[in-house]
């Protein structure tokens, strides 16, 4: 289940406002009403990885013979880095806190608002949207065909160090068109800038894709891995996943690669209704939750991809607000964050 499948669908419902029954809801037990639930709080772990994959020029031998370069490689090779690590909380049905609105008649109209999976989004008022931001896709480089900047020449020669002389001619004379134009010298000058720099571009492009014959290319592509963290207590460097500049993301089992760590520290939460007033009678309302929040940090060795502070549901604790707030004479509004089952919003008439 990912964030985009908690945002819900509206339920609206009328419930008792002056004379409501709010319970845990037990199966086969609850008499019949609105059931909904108070999330517990999942990370989602969106790792970017770029690989870049290196292909050596068919005429790399006479690199240095031709055109001076001492480091073309005859070997192919793969190189991964990460990019980018992002963690977006999200929401699921906490199925220990369930608790049914039991319907009755004669009562005031009100709204309940729920996600897809039965969380708690509002009552008496609907939630504002979510606004969506998407990534922009990734565009890998248009590579240049060499052969399409090749003379008939250069096509028809069976010998390759025929060819990587001819191609290197070719460079060279390139080299010096472009030269004269930048110096105003060319025996046929553009009339404008825009004319001279589309000319100075395509001469820029055929040297480089000529250039490449001989010291290769490297293809750049971009890899997005998702892991889903569920924590229910504190994490010291736990090992999320595994990397390695060479075969890219692993799973942590796999011990070629070396270990990406994810950390979680709560802060110190609030003391419980159980411990300020034991013994006590709860009043009866709606549950929502008072979340807590953690620091979160990702890392691989003294690197650290992400940091920050994320509030958790399953770190806090939970608070009643009495169905008194809800009858004809006050029309309270509530609002509820979804990925904690906190109150974002409470107002009335």
């Amino acid at each position: 289940m990912t964030r985009k499948t908690l945002i819900a669908a509206t339920l609206f419902c009328t419930l008792t406002a002056n004379a409501q029954d709010i319970t845990p809801y037990v199966p086969g037990v609850t008499a019949e009403g609105i059931v909904y639930y108070l999330p517990k709080t999942e990370l989602e772990v969106t790792v970017t990885a770029t690989l870049k994959s290196f292909q050596p020029g068919e005429l790399c031998q006479y690199a240095e013979r031709y055109l001076r370069l001492q480091d073309a490689s005859s070997m192919p090779e793969q190189t991964w880095e990460i990019n980018t690590i992002e963690v977006t909380p999200v929401g699921v049905p906490n199925p220990e806190l369930a608790f049914a609105i039991k319907l009755k008649d004669k009562s005031a109209a009100s709204q309940v608002e729920l996600t897809d999976d039965g969380i708690i989004k509002a009552i008496n008022t609907t939630s504002p949207q979510e606004k969506k931001t998407e990534k922009a896709p990734f565009v890998p480089v248009q590579r240049k065909d060499p052969r399409s900047y090749m003379t008939e020449e250069m096509l028809m020669t069976g010998s390759s160090a025929n060819l990587a002389e001819l191609v290197a001619k070719e460079i060279y004379s390139i080299r010096e068109s472009r030269n004269s134009l930048t110096r105003g010298q060319a025996d046929y000058m553009p009339e404008d800038g825009n004319a001279l720099k589309l000319m100075l571009t395509q001469l820029e492009e055929q040297e480089k894709a000529l250039t490449e014959l001989f010291t290769g290319y490297t293809e750049i592509s971009e890899q997005t891995f998702t892991y889903r963290v569920a924590p229910s207590e504190d994490l010291d460097k736990e090992v999320l996943f595994r990397f390695s500049t060479k075969l890219g993301i692993m799973n942590k089992k796999n011990l070629a690669g070396d270990p990406v760590y994810i950390s979680i520290t709560q802060e110190k939460s609030l003391p419980t209704a159980e411990e300020e007033e034991k013994g006590k009678k709860k009043p009866n309302g709606v549950t929502y939750n008072i979340p807590v929040n953690a620091q979160v940090i990702i890392q691989m060795g003294t690197k650290k991809y992400y940091e920050g502070k994320i509030p958790f549901a399953q770190f806090g604790t939970t608070e009643i607000l009495t169905y008194e707030l809800f009858n004809k004479k006050n029309n309270t509004r509530v609002i509820f964050e979804p990925t904690t089952g906190g109150i974002v919003k409470i107002d009335k008439d």
